[in-house]
């Protein structure tokens, strides 16, 4: 059997290290959020044209339940409405 302790020491010293790139804030995540989620489910590189998102969602437990919350939901819209909906 393997030991977890490794892994757990990593995630801890990455939660009090914080992301090794760029981050953005609260106010900035919500300012940018709706166009994130819209380039994650049109297959863009949602991390590439907004820098920062990702590890501020990994690091902040608020902002990913509001994006989880808004994909499931831009999610679901776009299944009921069909896959012509964004562009309408």
């Amino acid at each position: 059997m393997s030991d977890p302790t490794p892994r757990r020491f990593d995630d801890l010293l990455g939660a009090l290290t914080g992301p090794a790139g760029p981050e953005l804030t609260c106010e900035q995540c919500f300012e940018e959020l709706d166009l994130y989620v819209e380039l994650e489910l049109g297959e863009h590189d949602a991390d590439a044209r907004i820098p920062g998102m990702r590890a501020h969602l990994d690091g902040c437990p608020a902002c990913a339940e509001d994006h989880n919350s808004l994909y499931a939901l831009v999610a679901s819209e776009r299944q009921i409405q069909g896959p012509d909906a964004s562009t309408a």
